[in-house]
This record gives C-alpha cells, structure tokens and sequence, in this order.
C-alpha cells in the first residue's frame, strides 16, 4: 500500500518578486484619480468635452504624470517642452482651453466648408462672367494687390505659425498654434487659387504681376519687412503676440476690412469680397483663442505683472514697424475708381481696434501714445 509520504515531492519553481517603487505608470496621484469616471485631468466645466479629451495631455508632462521625466531629449540637454522657450511664465500653462475647441475633427470640417463657400462663390462669378465687368485701374489692383497679399499670409502661415506649433509647453496651445497656420495656409492658398482663376477667365489679367508687386513696389515693402522680422523670433509667445495682436489689427485688417472690402463693391467686384472676407473669418477664430492665451498669462497671480512688462517691451519693438509698414500701403487707397474710405480714417479704426485689444489684456497702459 502507498502512503502520502511515499509520492515523489514535486519540485517547487520561485518566480521574482513585484518591487513596486512608485515610478511605474498609474502611481501619481491627479485631479480625479479616485473618480470612477476615470478622467485624468480636471475639465474646465462641469463634464469635459470632446475637445478635452482628445487633446488634454496628449503628450504627458513631468509636472503632470511622468514621474520618471521626460522620455526624450535634444541634443543640447533639453527635455521635452522647456518652458524657457518664451520669456512669458505661467503658474500653470494646461489651464489654457482654447475657446474655438479646435482639434483634427474641426480643422477639416471648419476648412473644408471655407473652400466649399469659396468654390460656389468662383463658379457663380464664371457662369455671370463677372470678372469681365471690371475696369481696367480695378483689374490691376487686384492683380497686383490682392494677389501680394497671399505672400504675407504664406509667410506668417509656413515660417511663423507652423515653426512655432510645436514649441508652446502643452498640446492645447500647440494645436491652436497649428490650427492657426493651417488657416493662413489655406487663405493664401485660396488667393493664389482665385488669381488664377481670374487669370483663365479674364485675358488682360496678368496673374504674375503680385509678384513684383510684392519684390519691389515700395507700397508693400513694409509689409514685406515686417513680415520677414516676424519670421525671425524665436520666441513662439513674441512670435504669436506680434503677429495676431499687434500686425493683423494695425496692417491686416486695415488691408482686408478697411479697403478690400469697402471698395471692392463700389468698383463693380462682389467676388474678391467673399475670397477676403474668409481670411477675415480665419483672423476672428485665431483672435479668440490669442486672446484666451495671454489673458491667462498677463493675469496669473505670480507672474502676470512680470509678463506684462515683457508684452510692453514686445509692443515698443513691432508697434512702430506695424505702424510704418501700414502707413506705406496708404498709396492703395488712390489707385481705385471708386473710394469709400479715407486712408486716415481706416488707419484710425485700426489703432482703435488695437488700442482696445491692448486695454482688454491689461496693457492700456503701455499702448498709450504708440497708436500716433
């Protein structure tokens, strides 16, 4: 008879021990982590939206989650997303929403039902052969003028906006960094289409005549110039708070609102307004979220005052090159047949708008006397 004690003992097999050290993925405690709703960040309402949750923390951050640091590195010792990119300091950087909630999804859908709106526009102005109503003098300066504009917006678009998209220090402000490249991508890319066109339909329209306009007429080398300086900061928040607050409402406005669009009618042209007009659109969404930004940063309890003297340093630099390159382009204003607007009074409807802009953010201030 077998007994217990005459089985074979099977050999046991030890297996490492867990050693939990609190770096591994999940250990930090966050904003609803003992929430079963299992949220990783705190919404700014009451539920998080769609945008939040496909861009909140999209790359995590040390100050964040990664308790380990950053995973990766630039060659000069960087980690990451280094906050000394800008000059600007914020107590918190991911309190940025921007307020358009803007995220993959809508840069297609807001973008494509532009060029739809646009296509539709063209396709009426060929079946109407309206471009064959125009004058000569209107002819050349849309040729010449319109067409020079598509150089500045690729310019902000391609080497300010897209250069920039990546250096902001969370994904929040870097899409709304990239959304606002994309929109003047495709604006200038909606005025060399309708140059061209305009350029089929119409034989006397020289659909290269933008070019030296751009290059060499007087008229358009301040904006030329300052486009070009724009392209040199380094700074991604200088670079986005001249180009959105300071150029577009001194020059950009001032040549799509407070000339295209007021005489562009009155010369007989009811296309080139629905073409700049979008453009206009673009600048208002860009405007809203640029606004959202530096209100956070110019208003954050430790560092606003700090940031407000850097934003008055930014403003003695690109107000007077805005203002210089906007007071060459007053020769425009003569070339039509039709003039509804004085040049002085578009340029002061600008430096309102400027000057209002700036009281908003809290530099009043230091805007006072630059809009002479």
């Amino acid at each position: 008879m077998t007994t217990q004690a005459d089985k074979p003992v099977k050999e046991q097999r030890s297996f490492p021990k867990p050693q939990f050290t609190d770096a591994e993925a999940g250990a930090l405690v966050f904003p609803s982590s003992g929430s079963r709703a299992f949220n990783y960040y705190k919404p700014q309402k009451m539920r998080a939206t769609m945008y939040e949750d496909v861009t909140f923390d999209v790359q995590p951050d040390p100050e964040r989650h990664l308790l380990q640091g950053w995973i990766y590195g630039f060659a000069d010792g960087d980690g990451g997303y280094p906050h000394d990119w800008t000059e600007l300091r914020s107590g918190d950087w991911h309190r940025f929403r921007d307020p358009n909630e803007e995220w993959e999804q809508t840069i297609y859908r807001n973008n494509a039902n532009v060029v739809r709106q646009i296509q539709q526009n063209l396709s009426n102005a060929r079946k109407a052969e309206a471009y064959q109503q125009w004058t000569p003098t209107w002819t050349r300066f849309v040729e010449r003028n319109v067409g020079a504009w598509m150089h500045a917006e690729q310019g902000l678009g391609m080497h300010v906006f897209v250069t920039i998209q990546r250096s902001a220090p969370t994904n929040m402000i870097n899409n709304a960094l990239a959304v606002n490249g994309t929109h003047k991508l495709r604006f200038a890319q909606d005025l060399a289409l309708y140059n061209l066109d305009i350029e089929e339909q119409l034989p006397s329209f020289d659909g290269s005549a933008h070019i030296a306009a751009w290059q060499s007429d007087p008229v358009w080398q301040g904006v030329r110039e300052t486009v070009e300086r724009l392209t040199a900061i380094q700074d991604w928040a200088e670079a986005t708070f001249a180009a959105n607050l300071v150029f577009e409402p001194l020059v950009g406005e001032l040549f799509r609102s407070h000339l295209v669009m007021q005489i562009a009618a009155r010369n007989g042209d009811f296309t080139t307004p629905a073409v700049i007009g979008a453009g206009d659109g673009d600048y208002d969404r860009d405007l809203r979220w640029t606004r959202a930004l530096f209100d956070l940063v110019f208003k954050d309890e430790e560092h606003g005052g700090a940031n407000r003297a850097i934003a008055a340093c930014w403003l003695d630099q690109w107000v007077p090159l805005s203002l210089d390159a906007a007071r060459r382009l007053q020769p425009l204003w003569s070339q039509a047949d039709e003039k509804v607007l004085r040049f002085e009074d578009g340029l002061d409807r600008a430096k309102d708008r400027f000057v209002r802009l700036m009281d908003g953010l809290g530099l009043g201030s230091s805007a006072e006397g630059m809009n002479q």
